[in-house]
């Protein structure tokens, strides 16, 4: 008997190559071939240790309180939709919130997921290029359209041109939001104060609400200003600010993001449309309740600030050396980046050409790596050379939805003097690949 099609159109937009990639690299693990991993940004799975006084308070739940065993309320544990509220309302000059305006989730991309798979099919999200894959795939998903994305341009330190983003959103009117992450991944961008007010102001003049991805914000550096979304909305653009336990704690594993609903009475339609994000997350029952229990006795803490400032001091110097070391490197363009834990590298325009290659002396390798490559993107064929001829992983930029040949890479390492050495193999890749 012949089944009808099941799987739904847009599942050819679901691509996710910073996981995707794992695989090539496993497969040459199994033929002999060691990797040095590069491309998935979980800091405690890349060395980083929690501090001893983050454990104490998991570990106090986990003995003193039984209710973190427990489910929590479909839209979190109220008292720290409070503390959140409150911690919010202190921005100055910021979009006020109250507790019902916090939605927790499993973490970050479950509520990716649910903000894109929620709206109407034809209504559009409007996206930067390079993308963080979670926000462009599920939008891609939804549709099954081509991305509809604006330019970040490494000549101009990876911020947008907001003409072009203006024009986007005039002659696509069924762009009904523009989304961002903020700092960016991959480019590690931060946008500045008129950037964003920039943003803000073409969604005013349209109708359109914003989407704004924060996990990253308490990892801002090299002295720019830290800006949140709920900083330049105003009163009657609205918006949702995205957040997390994962990278700043860092607690990835906890899987606890959480969304900021912000001006919900500005507008009908959106109010409406955060009224079924919440009723989506009760069907579900809820999110896991330990780390929300957790988070206000974390950020609480007089000690708090005091990690946050030196986790950002340390991304600062790894960032700076990894510039430092890419910008003397032929054929690639390196710019200082201002946040998050990423580095974004650009091949200059023509670097990369057929039948470029990297000596492997395993034949089986060779095989395999050559075999892959059949009809891949140029920076991909590069990453899958350099894993197979020195067994360093790093991420296509063409996996971030762009047609900029480049790669990212983390900033996780704990060890400066391996991460220079790491530096030093992918340089001498690159140079051996283009023939510098």
């Amino acid at each position: 008997m012949q089944h009808p099609p099941i799987v739904l159109e847009g599942y050819r937009n679901l691509h996710y190559e910073i996981r995707e990639i794992v695989d090539f690299g496993h497969a040459l693990q199994r033929m002999g071939r060691p990797i040095t991993w590069e491309n998935i940004g979980d800091p405690v799975a890349a060395g980083e240790k929690v501090e001893p006084w983050i454990k104490e308070i998991v570990a106090d739940l986990v003995a003193n309180d039984e209710k973190s065993f427990a489910y929590c309320p479909s839209r979190g544990v109220l008292a720290t939709r409070e503390f959140l509220a409150a911690k919010a309302n202190e921005r100055p000059g910021g979009t006020k919130v109250g507790p019902d305006d916090i939605l927790f989730l499993n973490g970050i991309a479950d509520g990716v997921d649910k903000i894109y798979d929620l709206m109407k099919k034809d209504a559009r999200v409007l996206m930067p290029s390079p993308s963080y894959p979670t926000h462009t795939s599920n939008e891609g998903k939804r549709g099954d359209y081509p991305h509809l994305q604006f330019r970040l341009d490494p000549a101009s330190g990876w911020l947008p041109d907001l003409e072009e983003i203006e024009n986007k959103v005039r002659y696509n009117p069924q762009v009904v939001a523009i989304a961002l992450v903020n700092p960016d991944n991959p480019t590690g961008a931060v946008y500045p104060r008129k950037t964003l007010e920039g943003i803000v102001a073409i969604a005013r003049r349209y109708g359109l609400f914003v989407i704004c991805d924060e996990i990253y914000c308490n990892i801002v550096f090299n002295g720019v200003e830290k800006v949140h979304l709920s900083q330049v909305l105003g009163d009657d653009v609205p918006g949702l600010a995205l957040r997390g336990l994962s990278k700043d704690v860092p607690w990835p594993g906890a899987r606890c993001g959480w969304i900021e609903m912000l001006n919900r009475k500005a507008s009908p339609a959106f109010n409406e449309y955060c009224g079924v994000l919440v009723k989506s997350k009760m069907m579900e029952v809820c999110s896991t309740t330990l780390p929300q229990m957790a988070l206000p006795r974390i950020y609480g803490d007089p000690r708090w600030p005091a990690h946050k400032a030196r986790r950002a001091k340390m991304f600062e110097a790894r960032a700076n050396q990894v510039y430092e070391y890419f910008r003397t490197v032929p054929g690639v363009i390196a710019r200082p980046v201002h946040g998050a834990f990423y580095y974004a590298v650009t091949f200059e325009d023509g670097v990369l050409q057929p039948g470029q290659s990297l000596p492997i002396a395993d034949p089986a390798v060779r095989a395999f790596v050559e075999k892959s490559n059949e009809g891949v993107a140029p920076d991909k064929r590069f990453v899958h050379y350099m894993m197979g001829s020195d067994g360093v992983c790093v991420t296509p930029l063409t996996g971030f939805h762009t047609d900029l040949n480049g790669f990212r890479i983390t900033l996780l390492n704990p060890d400066d003097a391996e991460r220079a050495r790491t530096l030093e193999r992918i340089g001498s890749c690159i140079r051996a690949y283009i023939g510098a």
